[in-house]
């Protein structure tokens, strides 16, 4: 991904909530990599503290540890922010079945927080961590932004609550904001351990130790799988962008493509078996379909690719090389 074109965020500050994350962590480094002024909101629930490490004694980096459910907290993370990058939530299907009080605690309550504390600091854009679980029980192919169905789990319904939220604070007290749904975000620094551990690091740790993956039904369920760096450039598109057009939407974050989780499992074989020849033997187990998930999801970018110039650099293959590449170089340590 060429940085260039973002280098208006030079001493800008940015608020990344849930900068200790997955997806966070790798804003922070982007942020820092364009001389940005990055302050990182993080309660460490889900979030590591190794995820940025190597930024905190860079200059340009804050970190703030509280928690969005406490609207002081927000208040003063969101104090002199040009924009704010809010990543922070509960994520995963399962967590919200087994608590949807909680989840809808961090991803609504703590959502409204962060809306309110943005609004009434100036800051100029708020883009958020929407998701693809909003497309709920659509079965329509491509996924199109303005045609979602009903929501088929708590977490599904707090991030479809956060559109809602976030499109009434624009018509009311005029926060530009945009959402991303993201689709099925795989790559660096993603946590393989854990209850909620998303598939591609668990499988990916399973190969590692020659343990046989669980495949959720017969493997036939497809994702639209998308790169981290993927996930990167629409952030900072959409803090960067000067079309106005753009402004105060929803955008499919993904690539454009679906792969099977047969497909899935066969793909990371194979680039784990560069490492490991042994990895190729290791047998797949399938097990019962999982409540709440959906049987496939694709999505359609020609709306981000228009308003954003959004350009897919990671295709699933290529992906999913660099990230086999990361997790054999970290996990073995």
């Amino acid at each position: 991904m060429n940085l260039e074109q973002f280098d208006i965020l030079k001493d800008k500050r940015v608020l990344v909530t849930g900068g200790a994350g997955f997806i966070g962590s790798n804003l922070c480094e982007a942020l820092l990599n364009l001389n940005a002024q990055v302050t990182c909101l993080d309660n460490f629930a889900t979030g590591h503290k190794h995820n940025i490490a190597p930024f905190l004694p860079h200059k340009n980096f804050e970190l703030i540890e509280g928690d969005i459910r406490c609207i002081k907290t927000c208040e003063a993370a969101c104090k002199g922010q040009d924009f704010v990058l809010h990543q922070a939530a509960l994520g995963s299907v399962p967590r919200s079945i087994n608590d949807p009080i909680t989840s809808n605690d961090v991803n609504v309550g703590g959502f409204l927080n962060m809306l309110v504390a943005a609004r009434d600091a100036g800051v100029k854009r708020f883009v958020y961590a929407a998701s693809s679980s909003t497309y709920g029980d659509s079965e329509a192919l491509p996924k199109l932004e303005d045609n979602i169905g009903k929501p088929l789990s708590p977490y599904a319904i707090t991030k479809y609550v956060n559109e809602l939220y976030a499109e009434n604070f624009y018509k009311t007290y005029g926060l530009n904001t945009i959402g991303l749904r993201y689709f099925n975000v795989f790559g660096r620094r993603q946590d393989p351990n854990g209850a909620y551990a998303a598939v591609i690091p668990l499988f990916v740790k399973q190969f590692m130790d020659h343990e046989s993956p669980v495949i959720n039904g017969d493997g036939s369920y497809s994702r639209d799988f998308t790169y981290i760096d993927n996930v990167v450039q629409m952030n900072l598109l959409s803090i960067t962008t000067e079309n106005k057009e753009a402004l105060n939407q929803v955008y499919n974050t993904a690539v454009g493509d679906r792969t099977t989780l047969v497909q899935l499992t066969e793909l990371l074989k194979k680039h784990l078996s560069s490492f490991d020849p042994a990895i190729a033997k290791v047998e797949i187990i399938h097990g019962p379909n999982r409540i709440g998930d959906i049987p496939h999801s694709l999505a359609s970018v020609e709306k981000a690719e228009k308003l954003l110039n959004f350009k897919p650099t990671h295709t699933i293959n290529v992906g999913i090389e660099a990230a086999v590449e990361w997790y054999w170089g970290n996990l073995r340590r």
